[in-house]
């Protein structure tokens, strides 16, 4: 019964990523930044995260961004956000796990979008085989210091949320 919990849960997970996705699209961000995104499905990444771990955060990433791509991307769009997505799973894995004391949800969000920076201007050098993007990457960090704050913020009160009413749930089955 516990991994068919599991399971429907991470399938709730990559569908209300990809549910986010859809309404950040729909979204016209205020900032005449171009690329620059909330990052709202993160938030799905970092509460899968901090729920399950490393392999289930990676599969919901991955499940995101490829149903991303089928319904509305293309094959560049893919890779950058596969890139981004990864390499900011892995730094926010090794900020949970490792410096958890250190950093709040808050702090690991900022270290995820900003690797997501990273990683997406290093692919869009390496693919256009022109470095002189690196010029745009300070704009793109400086965006993701706002959305980091405003992902890792919303994280943690769904989390609350979340735990508060797993918690009942747990309860009512039991008694």
């Amino acid at each position: 019964m516990e991994k068919t919990r599991k399971l429907i849960f991470m399938a709730l997970l990559v569908s209300s990523g990809l549910a986010l996705h859809v309404i950040e699209s729909l979204i016209p961000f205020p900032i005449a930044v171009p690329g620059a995104k909330l990052g709202l499905a993160n938030i799905v990444t970092l509460l899968t995260l901090t729920i399950y771990g490393f392999k289930e955060g990676l599969t919901v990433a991955l499940l995101r961004c490829v149903l991303a791509t089928l319904i509305g991307g293309s094959v560049s769009s893919l890779i950058y956000s596969i890139s981004g997505s990864f390499l900011s799973l892995v730094l926010m894995y090794l900020a949970y796990f490792y410096t958890k004391n250190v950093f709040s949800l808050i702090g690991i969000s900022i270290i995820g979008a900003e690797a997501h920076n990273l990683a997406q201007i290093s692919v869009a050098s390496l693919i256009l085989q022109n470095y002189g993007l690196y010029v745009y990457l300070p704009v793109l960090l400086f965006v993701g210091l706002a959305t980091g704050y405003f992902v890792g913020l919303s994280t943690y009160y769904i989390k609350q949320v979340l735990f508060k009413n797993l918690q009942v749930v747990e309860r009512r089955e039991s008694g």
